[in-house]
């Protein structure tokens, strides 16, 4: 039987060495690269950037114009861009519910594992039953499941160390429709070997090989940031690449305190390699931005800013215009 929670499916196989040349981040989808660049450059000030500046960026990447252009389209369709007009130039900026809601998850994602807090050792378990015939709507639930931060102790059995927030209460019932109880429970430890504790529902030896790849991968980088000798489209796309991997950390670790994980578990260490690459490529990374846009603006000075990780800890779109 294939595991319901499949580590390859959030961490496709990427590259040995971190971005030096054009190349799409593993695992990102045009899309996803737009709302990430865009996001990375805008989230706090919404600004506009020309429709061109965007495909330009994306060209760092390898997408392609036209693949671009749509993608572009795409998420105007989707209401998470809206576009103006003037003349033959379009510009594109987040939507305010796209900026709000990309805040939120940038939150998410530097904050998860930050700084622990005890745990009281209860667990939230989601347990449902749905017929065979039922397998899309039994994988959808999966696939919500895992993306917040669950994990499948056993097929019908999904645990978290996490409440469920009022907001997932909402959002389970409606993926789920059908049978699905929830409740809050401690671990009864057997002492026994056929015993199985629930932080063994996530595959531990695979997270730590991701997270000893992704320390080794990056932290090779990190002399050269501190010098500066990363600048220009290299400090784009290392920037953005090194946040497309790392933000999969907060749905593949448990995030429990590290006194209830395996000795040694690499996430602090993780975490100091990302703030390291992601904060020190900032401004060359922005400057270069900010030339691509003024390029395309013909002088126009746009207000693009970065954010460091401590911004996004704090919530750099609390009030958006």
């Amino acid at each position: 039987m294939r595991r319901p929670f499949d580590i390859e499916e959030i961490f496709p196989e990427a590259p040995a060495e971190p971005a030096r040349r054009r190349r799409r981040p593993s695992g990102s989808s045009a899309q996803g690269l737009t709302v990430t660049l865009v996001a990375d450059y805008t989230v706090s000030t919404r600004a506009w950037l020309p429709s061109a500046a965007i495909v330009a960026l994306l060209g760092e990447f390898g997408v392609s114009s036209v693949a671009a252009r749509t993608s572009i389209s795409r998420l105007a369709r989707r209401g998470v861009l809206e576009g103006s007009r003037q003349g033959r130039y379009s510009s594109y900026r987040l939507t305010v519910d796209a900026a709000v809601d990309l805040s939120d998850g940038g939150t998410a994602i530097v904050t998860a594992g930050a700084n622990p807090s005890s745990w009281d050792g209860v667990w939230t378990v989601v347990v449902f039953s749905m017929p065979e015939q039922e397998s899309a709507r039994r994988q959808a639930l999966r696939e919500h499941l895992r993306w917040s931060g669950y994990a499948p102790l056993y097929d019908g059995v999904w645990v978290s160390p996490h409440p469920l927030p009022p907001g997932g209460r909402a959002e389970l019932a409606t993926t789920a429709l059908g049978a699905v109880t929830v409740f809050r429970a401690r671990h009864v430890d057997l002492a026994v070997d056929v015993d199985r504790s629930p932080v063994e529902a996530w595959d531990l030896p695979a997270i730590v090989k991701e997270y000893e790849t992704f320390i080794d991968r990056w932290s090779s980088l990190l002399p050269e940031t501190v010098a500066g000798s990363v600048t220009g489209a290299a400090a784009l796309r290392a920037r953005t690449e090194v946040m497309n991997v790392y933000r999969r950390f907060c749905i593949l670790d448990p995030m429990l305190p590290d006194v209830a994980m395996p000795a040694g578990w690499p996430r602090r260490r993780a975490r100091q390699v990302f703030v390291a690459i992601y904060d020190g490529l900032l401004v060359p990374a922005q400057s270069y931005v900010r030339s691509v846009a003024t390029r395309e603006t013909g002088g126009d000075r746009l207000d693009i800013r970065a954010h460091t990780v401590a911004d996004l800890a704090a919530g750099v779109c609390r009030d958006p215009g």
